[in-house]
């Protein structure tokens, strides 16, 4: 592991249990897009030129026509919402947001609008584009799409992420098949998912990635796609993607990093991490009011995590106070925490260095111990965490 520089700025040294998450860093940065970086950093490049050298390793490892690298996936949506509806016109490109084409209506399945860190409407929202959901939370019928479509839709958003609710709305064929029946694009948000080319192939006509997450470069997002609207949304750099844009070192560590990703051994690091979940498991296995079940991601990505179930009464600790004393211990430990009101969180073994899954098992052992060893039940109240989830990011900066 390299040189932990944490301390020196007063930084906690965290351990990320809870998968590729945005307000941890999201990844370990492989190291050829770190050398790539370093290379590119001292030099002047067109940077055009440099996106069109990234459009061609996009375009290879997704099966689009074309891509490129923009500042984030959130970006992406804006960029390809705003692409849709403007297309190559720069003049009505200068003018988005507050000058929008007629055709400017976006369809999202109402189970899909959820908050990766904000909410997914609000990507769709910034390029101009006016959100018009189909469907309630927990069904869409073919109706509910069909219905929707006017001579004003620019475009249909469609959100793969282990947030969305994840029955009786419409799967990506369906949703592709509807859509393209009436000429409007299909946008898929794939952030964090695994796959490259599934989404495109099932017929998406712009598949957007986290160039951060699984592939482990540098902050950014990835637009791949059909030429022409990756065209569209890549000249929204002219226009409301200017705030978007990414230095040469960005694009040139994305190329990099997918490049390794061709020749990353992923059944190795899926047995690697396998290891660490028997860790776990083993750890766990026995203790009282504690469950650990090995499941798989819930949006087909190749990878397992542990659900860890906790009964308080017989494990004197709620799943939500062990969250949080995992992350206030020495080491922290930053747990999979999202349904943790469900009295579960989960453990996700894809940003480990080697060796931290011992610290990881150890802390879990340690804090079950000091939870049993008490004569009460450890319980604060869940609506403490709500009333307190922003108090952080409210007083920054100190």
């Amino acid at each position: 592991m390299p040189t932990d520089i944490r301390p020196s700025l007063g930084l906690r040294p965290v351990i990320n249990v809870s998968g590729t998450m945005t307000s941890l860093g999201a990844s370990i940065v492989v190291p050829e897009a770190i050398e790539a970086m370093a290379s590119i950093l001292p030099h002047f490049v067109e940077i055009n030129d440099l996106q069109r050298k990234a459009s061609a390793v996009i375009a290879r490892l997704t099966g689009g026509e074309a891509g490129f690298v923009t500042a984030s996936c959130s970006a992406g949506i804006s960029l390809a919402v705003a692409g849709a509806m403007s297309g190559d016109n720069l003049l009505a490109i200068e003018k988005l947001p507050d000058v929008v084409p007629e055709k400017n209506e976006v369809l999202v399945q109402m189970g899909h609008v959820v908050s990766y860190g904000a909410p997914v409407d609000q990507a769709i929202r910034l390029a101009g584009g006016k959100v018009v959901l189909i469907g309630q939370a927990t069904s869409t019928h073919r109706f509910h799409m069909e219905k929707a479509i006017t001579e004003k839709t620019a475009a249909a958003v469609y959100v793969v992420s282990h947030h969305v609710v994840d029955y009786g709305l419409l799967n990506l064929k369906e949703f592709v098949e509807i859509a393209h029946a009436r000429g409007v694009p299909v946008i898929v948000d794939a952030a964090s998912e695994y796959d490259l080319r599934i989404f495109l192939e099932q017929g998406a006509d712009i598949a957007l990635y986290s160039g951060h997450k699984f592939l482990g470069g540098p902050t950014s997002g990835i637009v791949a796609g059909r030429k022409e609207l990756v065209r569209h949304a890549f000249l929204q750099n002219m226009g409301i993607g200017r705030g978007m844009k990414v230095g040469k070192e960005s694009i040139f560590g994305v190329m990099a990093a997918l490049e390794a990703w061709e020749r990353r051994d992923h059944a190795g690091i899926r047995e690697r991490e396998t290891g660490y979940l028997n860790l776990w498991k083993r750890t766990l296995d026995g203790r009282p009011g504690v469950t650990a079940l090995i499941e798989p991601d819930p949006t087909n990505n190749p990878l397992e995590r542990l659900r860890l179930i906790v009964d308080a009464g017989e494990a004197h600790i709620t799943a939500w106070d062990l969250a949080d004393a995992l992350a206030k211990g020495s080491p922290p430990i930053i747990v999979r925490d999202h349904e943790v009101e469900h009295r579960y969180f989960y453990l996700d073994p894809c940003n480990l260095h080697p060796g931290q899954e011992g610290i990881v098992a150890n802390r879990l052992a340690e804090e079950l111990d000091k939870a049993r060893a008490s004569n009460e039940i450890i319980a604060t109240p869940i609506e403490n965490r709500s009333k307190h989830r922003f108090d952080g990011v409210l007083r920054w900066p100190d």
